[in-house]
Order: structure tokens, then sequence, then C-alpha cells
């Protein structure tokens, strides 16, 4: 099974959802891989927090393999082509697309490519997040989360993906902390009255279980 993890934001959650799925899909005895194309933010001296670094410990992998999960890296944390261009560097889309096809035709089980920041965020030159997602042509999960707003983000990302025939698997929302945000469960049923028929799974902080999530991909056909 070949999936694409896409956010319908920054920051709403797609890593550890991903690392939840990837840890679930072995407890369960199946193979998996994962992909991060390009990462911007990244501390050289300190992998381990970092998306990649988190999808790598989630896998049972060493660190050390960071640049064969993620082998775009930049420091700077902006959107990656501005971070590239920081340290004098291209980033066209086509090699980044040619990368993740490789990565999705791994032969595992579930083979996962994880997207950076929103749908729409600048992921190379002369492509957004949503172009290498059509380029690739995987079920997605759409990931959002509970803050004021998530419900406009993800219901304005999920039109945005059936409106280019993409295929969307599910959207999970993703408990976003603070004491101020609105209720996560009102914010889910929400989005699910809205989603039409997407199913909108719940993942509520701290959770590490994706069995739901991965009983949607083996359902369906």
């Amino acid at each position: 099974m070949k999936i694409f993890v896409a956010g319908a934001h920054t920051d709403v959650g797609k890593t550890w959802f991903s690392c939840a799925l990837i840890r679930t899909a072995i407890r369960q005895g199946l193979s998996v891989s994962a992909f991060k194309p390009v990462v911007s933010g990244l501390d050289p001296e300190d992998h381990a927090g970092s998306d990649p670094g988190r999808l790598l410990a989630a896998l049972g992998r060493p660190g050390e393999d960071i640049a064969t999960i993620s082998p775009w890296r930049f420091a700077a944390p902006l959107a990656p082509p501005m971070a590239a261009a920081l340290e004098g560097q291209t980033l066209p889309l086509a090699p980044m697309v040619e990368a993740c096809r490789d990565a999705l035709a791994e032969p595992v089980d579930l083979a996962l490519v994880e997207g950076v920041g929103g749908l729409m965020s600048p992921i190379a030159d002369d492509g957004l997040g949503l172009d290498l997602m059509m380029a690739l042509a995987a079920p997605s999960f759409l990931v959002t989360g509970s803050y004021l707003g998530a419900i406009s983000h993800a219901l304005t990302a999920l039109e945005v993906m059936r409106a280019r025939g993409l295929p969307v698997a599910a959207v999970v929302a993703s408990e976003s902390g603070g004491p101020d945000h609105p209720d996560f469960i009102e914010t889910v049923a929400a989005i699910a009255r809205f989603a039409a028929d997407t199913p909108v799974l719940a993942m509520a902080r701290g959770s590490e279980d994706a069995s739901e999530a991965l009983a949607i991909l083996w359902a369906k056909p």
C-alpha cells in the first residue's frame, strides 16, 4: 500500500500521525518504509527531534540514516525553497517527484511519503505540496489540527483535493494543545458533518494508535 500524509496547515501533527501509523503497522507485523523528501528548520547537530529523526525512531532505524529518509535538508525554519535559497541552492520539483516515486516503490507492505507544511505550501522552486501530490497520485491522509480555524482549513484542503481528483483515504483531526482551543470532539464532529463520505478520524493528543487508519487502508478495494 502506498500513501501520502498531507497537511491542511503547518504544524498540525503530520509527523505525529505518520509515526503512529508506522508503529501501529509494525506492531501488526507489517513491513513499512517512510520518506520525507525535504525538511527545513533542521539543526545539523540534533537530528533526533526533527521530523525525519522521529520517523527513523518509529521505524527503529538509526539517526545516521537521515540522508536516506530526507535527502533535501535545510537549516532555516522557512518554506523549503526559501530555506534552500539562503544556502545558495535551488530546489526543483522534478527530482523530488522521482525520489518520492522510488520511495513508494519500496517492496514493503506500507510505503509512506510525508509532505511539508500545508497543501498549498511551496515545496520546491516550481511547485507546491499539491503539485507533488498530483504527480504521485497516492491515496492521502489529510491531517488537520483542532485549533480555532482548523475546520475551515480542513474542509478547504479537502475540497481542493477532491477538485483535483486526488484520492483521500481519510481526514485525521490531530488534537491541538492549549486550553483556549475549541473542544476537540466537537471540532471532529463538525469536520465530519461537512466532509460527506470521507472518513474523519480523531487522533487524541499523545495517542500512538492508528489502527483505525490502517483498517481504512486495507478495506479499500
